[in-house]
């Protein structure tokens, strides 16, 4: 027994021997994607990190997009025994080795083979990222990850495509999203329209405390252009809506209406808009006849009359605003409406009201937060079917009339699915459920799966951009934001020792 354990010992140390051999050289046949190999131990390649391809007399930057554990067989391994007898004793020699894939950063790089791998440096990364970014605004939000101190910004002229942002409660997303919003304002001209369900933007207007000087300037000075209107406002800040804005369809759907099981009262509600355009829904039953007494009947049981969204003899209503050039940024705080209903309303009457200004081709950025309950994979009622419809119309062809979705949530299976998968840009932050990563890779083919993969382990404030409005697909830590945040977790104070309160 001696003799074979100083022969496995024989094995294991040339095992050793060979593995810490292997040198990290990479391999490219196209010059845009590589290949390489190298040894596990002391390994300083990352996943979704920079290395740098050196050979031939010169060095590209590239971005590794895989990398995984392999065992490779380099051949059979003749052991002689010191035994009497001389057992010979033949073994295979599976090694194991680090390989991955990438792609080449640097552009117009011809194919190549053996090149030397390793981390690229802050300064090779900055140089690159500085060369190559495009002649548009920059927003600045934060800086890569996966190396130090290299700020990375968004390309603001991507956001012409749509955009999808997730994120589980406690990531950052509120925060990351609210950190983009203001670049947006800061460094263009792009008018924003916010569906806010739970009240994150309410603070857009009001510079952070200990915000940079410099920045909190300019902030106060676009200040103005941001209008908020919530039910709990008085005066023109109040969220309301007038019932003649509303659609026919709207209008029905408020009144749980169907056009051919309530085929009498449809018709009878279809008649009295084509007269005239009722103010109120009070209106809707001043005729002397039977269906207008059953549409009487059905506005006071279901209370619609009785709803705090209605305008009443307060002047104009939120879809003014979005006429109104003053107002830069649009905060719809549906957080302050108290039913479902009412927030389901609001959403479907912006998104409408915003669709049917689409001739004016004014570009604007529609952002819609929790998207999950405007436009869901599968509507709970009327209201919200709508507001689906208008969310997929416009993710399919608001685009060519300068309407563009910015659309969060923290449950990516539950949005709808025509609304996801017309999203050419990414902002992912920490998912919790492997599922969420299956389905966004599966939706979002633009973005690499491994990438994809690393968001169950992201910290507070990491993400995942990829897409137009990123130079290439990063892993990035959002930094400070100028505005304060609205909304926000429930003081965790409780957690604290007694003794510490």
């Amino acid at each position: 027994m001696s003799g074979i354990g100083h022969q496995m010992d024989t094995f294991r140390a040339l095992r050793s021997q060979i593995e810490g051999s292997i040198l990290p050289l990479a391999d490219s046949v196209d010059g845009r994607r590589f290949s390489f190999q190298s040894a596990v131990d002391g390994l300083g390649l990352r996943l979704g990190g920079y290395a740098m391809l050196e050979g031939d007399g010169g060095a590209s930057l590239a971005q590794v997009r895989s990398l995984a554990l392999a065992e490779v067989d380099v051949g059979e391994l003749a052991l002689a025994s010191d035994d009497a007898g001389g057992l010979d004793v033949r073994t295979r020699m599976p090694v194991r080795i680090a390989r991955g894939e990438g792609v080449l950063l640097d552009r117009d790089v011809a194919p190549f083979h053996d090149r030397l791998a390793r981390p690229a440096t802050s300064t090779e990364v900055r140089a690159r990222l500085a060369a190559t970014a495009p002649g548009r605004a920059q927003l600045d939000v934060g800086a890569l990850s996966l190396v130090e101190d290299v700020p990375f910004g968004l390309d603001a002229g991507g956001f012409d495509r749509h955009t999808f942002l997730c994120g589980q409660s406690g990531s950052g997303k509120s925060y990351a999203l609210g950190l983009v919003l203001e670049q947006l304002l800061l460094e263009t001209d792009l008018r924003i329209v916010i569906l806010d369900p739970n009240s994150d933007f309410v603070r857009l207007g009001d510079v952070r405390p200990g915000a940079d000087a410099g920045q909190a300037a300019r902030w106060a000075a676009l200040a103005g252009g941001i209008g908020v209107r919530s039910a709990t406002a008085a005066g023109d800040a109040r969220l309301r809506l007038r019932f003649a804005e509303l659609g026919a369809k709207t209008q029905g759907a408020l009144l749980q209406l169907d056009p051919v099981a309530d085929r009498e009262e449809y018709a009878e509600l279809a008649a009295l808009l084509a007269r005239h355009r009722p103010e109120s829904v009070a209106e809707l039953a001043t005729a002397d006849r039977a269906e207008a007494r059953a549409l009487d009947r059905r506005v006071r049981n279901l209370g619609v009359e009785d709803l705090g969204v209605w305008a009443r003899d307060d002047a104009g209503s939120v879809l003014d605003e979005l006429d109104d050039p003053a107002v830069r940024c649009l905060v719809v705080d549906l957080g302050s409406l108290p039913t479902r209903e009412e927030q389901a309303l609001v959403a479907e009457s912006v998104l409408r009201g915003l669709w049917d200004r689409r001739l004016d081709r004014r570009p604007v950025l529609v952002v819609v937060d929790e998207a999950h309950n405007v436009c869901p994979a599968t509507p709970d009622d009327a209201l919200t079917a709508l507001a689906t419809e208008h969310a997929v119309r416009i993710a399919g062809e608001g685009r060519k009339f300068g309407i563009y979705l910015l659309v969060g949530t923290q449950r990516p299976q539950k949005v709808h699915e025509n609304v996801v998968s017309q999203c050419d840009n990414l902002i992912l932050m920490r998912l919790n459920s492997a599922a969420d990563s299956h389905v966004i890779a599966d939706r979002l083919g633009f973005a690499p799966p491994a990438l994809i993969g690393l968001a169950t382990d992201f910290g507070l404030g990491q993400a995942l951009v990829a897409g137009k409005i990123a130079s290439h697909p990063a892993v990035m830590r959002f930094g400070g934001r100028v505005a304060c945040e609205g909304g926000g977790d429930v003081d965790a104070a409780w957690t604290r020792p007694a003794a510490a309160r």
